[in-house]
C-alpha cells in the first residue's frame, strides 16, 4: 500500500558523536547532496539523432545551514586542516499512513569547504551555510536498512544493498575489502 514518508526533524554530528558536536540546537538546514547522473553527448558518424550516454555520477557536495555562530565547527574548515570529518545526520521520518516515526541516517566523509555567514540585521538571526567538500564516503539507512552505499577508497558503490561495482571490480583485479 502507498504511503507518505515526511521528515519531520534532524540532527547533524560534525565529527565524532560527542555532546558538542551535535547541532539540535542550531540546525535550521540540512541539504543531502543530489544523486545526479553524469552524461556526456554522442553524435556518431552516421548517425542522423545524437544521444546521450552516461558517464558517471556528479560528485556529492552536501550542505547545512545552522544559526548563530560555531567556532568550534569554524576549525574544521578546509584551510585550518587536512583530515576529513565524519558527518553524520539523523532524521525522524513520520509515515503519513501509519503515524510511525522511522529513523533516516546519512553518513558522510568529507572536509568542510565552505563556511558563508548570513548579512547581521538587528533584531534577526544570523545564521551560517556550511558546506562539506572533497566527499569520498556517503551512506544511507532508511528504517534500519542500507539504501545508498559509497567509499571511493574501496570502490565500493551499492544500491539497495546490491554491489554496483562486483562485475567491474572483478575485471580490473580491484580487491574486495570490507
Amino acid at each position: 500500500m502507498s504511503t507518505l514518508y515526511i521528515v519531520e526533524a534532524a540532527n547533524l554530528f560534525c565529527g565524532d558523536h560527542e555532546v558538542e558536536n551535535s547541532k539540535h540546537l542550531a540546525i535550521q538546514e540540512l541539504k543531502l547532496p543530489p544523486l545526479q547522473a553524469k552524461y556526456s553527448d554522442h553524435h556518431a558518424g552516421g548517425a542522423r539523432v545524437e544521444i546521450e550516454v552516461e558517464v558517471g555520477i556528479q560528485k556529492l557536495e552536501p550542505t547545512f545551514k545552522l544559526v548563530g555562530f560555531d567556532p568550534a565547527l569554524l576549525t574544521q574548515f578546509g584551510l585550518g586542516t587536512k583530515i576529513k570529518n565524519i558527518y553524520t545526520a539523523y532524521g525522524e521520518v513520520l509515515d503519513r499512513r501509519t503515524g510511525q516515526s522511522v529513523e533516516l541516517i546519512a553518513k558522510i566523509e568529507g572536509r568542510l569547504g565552505k563556511v558563508e555567514g548570513d548579512a547581521f540585521q538587528r533584531g534577526e538571526l544570523m545564521a551560517h551555510e556550511y558546506a562539506i567538500n572533497e566527499v569520498t564516503h556517503y551512506e544511507i539507512h532508511f528504517n534500519g536498512q542500507e539504501k545508498i552505499y559509497w567509499d571511493f577508497w574501496r570502490s565500493q558503490w551499492r544500491v539497495g544493498g546490491v554491489d554496483q561495482n562486483a562485475v567491474s571490480n572483478s575485471l580490473l583485479r580491484i580487491p574486495r575489502t570490507a
